[in-house]
């Protein structure tokens, strides 16, 4: 299912493929994001920016509590839809959005998740502001981003793990967790206080 899923999606410039590969899953597997998040069974979490549901739907999996994927693909909320089911997950709540309006109450999620899309984000600021405004005060934020190569053909926008550092703190959240996964993948991790 999962490969015939992948060739209908070329016109996606390959990002599905690529969102849905082994090689991803070998270098930083859902259960291993899961791991690094202190998780409630009640707890609430907005998958921002959420794809094809690559962590959306074992995050609704562990949880009882509303996962929220968010994404502005329509497309995409709908391979996510698809999914949810066939594997009958019943708590995730499809948002098709923009990052600078996030359509949830405020003080409401225990977690965001944000992986590989903040990158995009400009100004991230706005962004980082509404997910304080969603975030419950002790929720957290977690990021997963690509350190930039040095390559000066690299077309990829990119976010440093000190630029992403700075802004973090810059919107007033505290980073209590910061590590490389791998040699470019690094993981942070922003409480809201």
């Amino acid at each position: 299912m999962e490969n015939n899923f992948a060739k209908h999606t070329h016109h996606h410039n390959g990002k599905v493929a690529y969102l849905e590969s082994a090689a991803r899953r070998a270098e930083f597997s859902p259960a291993q994001l899961l791991d690094q998040m202190l998780l409630q069974k009640t707890d609430k979490v907005l998958d921002f920016g959420a794809g094809t549901g690559y962590f959306t739907l074992p995050l609704a999996k562990k949880v009882e509590g509303t996962v929220y994927a968010l994404d502005i693909d329509g497309a995409m909320l709908e391979m996510i839809r698809t999914k949810a089911e066939e594997q009958q997950i019943p708590n995730i709540q499809l948002i098709q959005g923009e990052s600078n309006r996030i359509p949830l109450p405020n003080a409401s999620i225990d977690h965001i998740v944000a992986s590989l899309v903040l990158h995009e984000i400009h100004p991230l600021e706005e962004t980082l502001q509404q997910f304080r405004n969603v975030l419950k005060i002790g929720g957290s934020l977690v990021c997963l981003e690509l350190e930039p190569k040095r390559a000066p053909n690299e077309k990829a926008p990119r976010i440093t793990y000190a630029e992403l550092e700075r802004k973090l703190e810059g919107s007033g959240m505290r980073i209590i967790k910061k590590q490389f996964l791998t040699d470019d993948l690094y993981l942070m991790i922003a409480e809201n206080q």
